[in-house]
C-alpha cells in the first residue's frame, strides 16, 4: 500500500490530490462546475425537516439499536421497495452514515493481520481503508478465483457500483452468495445506490431470488444520503444476519456509536415517503441525460452508468489517461474525479457526478458544446 497518511497505515485521502485541478477550474470566467463529488445540492425533503423538528427535544441518550419505529420502517421499506422479506427488528441497526460502518466493520468484527478482505477491482476507496485499519490484506478483484486457496474473512459487493454505475445481474449475485456460504465468508453488500437506477433493475442480495429467503452470512448496507438528500443528517443502516448484527450491536454499545434521536425519527419518516424520492429521481434523470449527451458529443464515451449518480467516462484505452482528462475538463472549468482514484482499471476514465444544480449542469453542457 502506498501513501503517507496516519504514519503510513492508510492511503492518502484521494481528493486532496485535486487541489491544482480545482484551482484551474475556478479560474474559468464563469466559475467552477464541481462534478467531482456526489454530494446532494437539492433541498432536504420537507418530511425529514418536519420529523426532525418534532423530535428536537431530545435530552437523553438515544439507543444504539435504534427506536422500534425506525427499525420497523427499515423492514417495511426493504419489503415494499426491494422485495426483501422475513427480516426481524433484531436484524437492523441504524448507522451514523454508511461510510463509518464501511471503514470500521473489519475492526469491529475482530478481523486483523493474517486475514484477507476482498472488494471490487474498481471501488470506493473506503473498502481498502477498512482493511488497512484492521491490518488485514486487501484484495481488489472481480474474480472469485483470484483468492486461490485462501478464503477471505469478508467480501464486499457494491451493486450498483461507485464509480462505474454497473449493476450486477441477479444470477451473478446468487452465485456470489452461494460461493460465500460454501466457504463461511461474510458477504457485505454496499447497496447505497440501489434507488438510483436509470436502466434495468437492481437487486438487493437479501432479495429471496438471490439469497433463498435467508439472511445467513449476509449484511446489506444502505444510505439515505443519495436517495433522500440527507447527507448532512448522516442516516444509514445495516441489515441482515441476526448473529452478526448482535455482535455489531454489542461493539457499538461499548463505543457509544448512536444515531441521534431526532435523526432516527427523520429517517423513519423519509423511508415511509416515496413522493420525494420520485421527485429527486426525476431531477437527476434530466441532469444525467443533459451531461451524457454533451459528453458524447464532445468525443467522450460513457461506459456502464446504468445506475448511481455518476457517468463513467472515457476516451478509450488508447486515449488520454484519467489525469489528462481531468486536466482537459478543468480547462473548461469542470472538475471531475479521476478514475485512478478507484483502482488501476480506472486509469483511462473519469467519474462525472450529476449532482450539481440545474444551472451548473447547464453551464457544463454549454462549455462542452462550445
Amino acid at each position: 500500500m502506498t501513501g503517507g497518511a496516519v504514519s503510513g497505515r492508510l492511503p492518502d485521502f484521494p481528493w486532496d490530490r485535486l487541489t491544482q485541478y480545482a484551482e484551474k477550474a475556478r479560474a474559468h470566467a464563469d466559475g467552477i462546475v464541481d462534478l467531482s463529488i456526489g454530494t446532494p445540492v437539492d433541498p432536504t425533503p420537507r418530511v425529514a425537516i418536519e420529523a426532525l423538528c418534532a423530535a428536537a427535544d431530545a435530552p437523553g441518550y438515544p439507543m444504539t439499536i435504534g427506536v422500534p419505529e425506525l427499525r420497523q420502517a427499515v423492514v417495511d421499506w426493504l419489503a415494499n421497495t426491494h422485495g426483501v422479506i422475513g427480516l426481524g427488528l433484531d436484524q437492523v441497526l441504524p448507522l451514523v452514515g454508511s461510510k463509518e460502518f464501511i471503514a470500521s466493520l473489519a475492526v469491529h468484527l475482530g478481523i486483523g493481520p493474517g486475514d484477507v478482505i476482498g472488494y471490487p477491482a474498481l471501488a470506493y476507496p473506503t473498502y481498502e481503508v477498512g482493511a488497512a485499519l484492521a491490518g488485514a490484506r486487501a484484495v481488489a478483484t472481480d474474480s472469485l478465483t483470484a483468492f486461490g486457496p485462501e478464503t477471505p474473512k469478508l467480501l464486499w459487493l457494491n451493486s450498483p457500483s461507485n464509480p462505474t454505475g454497473r449493476v450486477l445481474p441477479k444470477e451473478h449475485l446468487r452465485k456470489v452468495v452461494e460461493w460465500c456460504r460454501e466457504r463461511g465468508v461474510l458477504l457485505v453488500s454496499d447497496e447505497c445506490y440501489v434507488d438510483c437506477v436509470w436502466e434495468g433493475e437492481a437487486y438487493s442480495v437479501l432479495h429471496p431470488d438471490v439469497c433463498g429467503g435467508s439472511a445467513d452470512g449476509i449484511l446489506v448496507v444502505h444510505s439515505l444520503s443519495k436517495r433522500s438528500n440527507l447527507a448532512g443528517y448522516r442516516c444509514g443502516f445495516v441489515a441482515g444476519d441476526r448473529a452478526v448484527i448482535a455482535e455489531l450491536l454489542s461493539v457499538r454499545k461499548n463505543l457509544g456509536l448512536m444515531m441521534p434521536g431526532p435523526q432516527q425519527r427523520a429517517m423513519a419518516a423519509v423511508l415511509d415517503d416515496a413522493a420525494h424520492v420520485a421527485e429527486q429521481h426525476a431531477r437527476y434523470r434530466v441532469r444525467r441525460q443533459k451531461l451524457r449527451t454533451a459528453l458524447e458529443a464532445a468525443g467522450y464515451t460513457i461506459e456502464h452508468s446504468e445506475a448511481s449518480l455518476y457517468l463513467w467516462t472515457t476516451k478509450g484505452p488508447d486515449g488520454p489517461d484519467s489525469w489528462q482528462m481531468l486536466d482537459e475538463l478543468a480547462g473548461h472549468g469542470i472538475l471531475v474525479a479521476p478514475g485512478a482514484f478507484y483502482g488501476a482499471a480506472g486509469s483511462h476514465h473519469v467519474r462525472v457526478a450529476f449532482t450539481a444544480t440545474d444551472e451548473r449542469v447547464d453551464a457544463a453542457v454549454a462549455r462542452l458544446s462550445g
